[in-house]
């Protein structure tokens, strides 16, 4: 019997992804393209100003692909994890997430997926 009909793997999270989606929001909201609720602003539809990233649906996908590529993953079975609060580890971590998340935007921001 196949390892995942014997045991369920949907506890499994990687954390990097929740990391990266939260740093990539709070990013975009920072430059403008999000609103506080996370909605596209309209000066960021379709990149229509080059000083604000794009927010389309392809181009947030992009930049979180990107980002997550480029991260260590890191996997837990709980949303806790191996990572505790105030941990230098951790602290090292979202720096380099931070830094992963603003090349994202930057790369796809001159490279967009559309014209």
């Amino acid at each position: 019997m196949p390892l995942r009909d014997r045991y369920d793997f949907e506890s499994l999270v990687n954390v990097a992804e929740n990391l990266v989606l939260r740093e990539l929001e709070a990013q975009l909201v920072r430059m403008g393209a999000l609103d506080a609720t996370g909605s596209a602003s309209g000066a960021a539809a379709k990149g229509a100003s080059g000083a604000v990233p794009c927010a389309c649906r392809d181009c947030v996908l992009d930049m979180a692909a990107y980002a997550l590529n480029n991260v260590k993953p890191s996997y837990s079975v709980s949303l806790m994890g191996s990572f505790s609060a105030g941990s230098a580890e951790e602290a090292g971590y979202a720096k380099e997430i931070s830094r992963v998340v603003r090349e994202a935007i930057e790369k796809v921001r001159a490279n967009p997926s559309h014209d």
